[in-house]
């Protein structure tokens, strides 16, 4: 798909519809000038929810783990800025 991130162009479709919903939440939450720790933290606290529903302890762990290891490594810097709108 031309316009997606590197990234996401091998996502499944589910990921990325579920991705653009999610950017559009963020957006609406921002123009609502809710707290971008907020936002996040409203998110993560979703993002776990349904791990924890999907995943056994381990696997929700692994992903944490998987988290950690990204922002250790500077990957997750890049997501410091908002997504461009138009794609997940």
């Amino acid at each position: 798909m031309s316009g997606m991130p590197p990234d996401l162009e091998g996502a499944s479709p589910d990921l990325r519809h579920a991705g653009a919903v999610v950017d559009q939440a963020i957006d609406y939450m921002t123009k609502q000038n809710i707290d971008g720790v907020a936002i996040a933290s409203a998110l993560l606290g979703g993002a776990l929810g349904m791990l924890v529903a999907h995943l056994s302890p381990e696997g929700v762990l692994a992903v944490l783990d998987n988290a950690r290891a990204s922002v250790l490594s500077g990957e997750m810097a890049s997501m410091a800025q908002p997504p461009p709108q138009g794609h997940a």
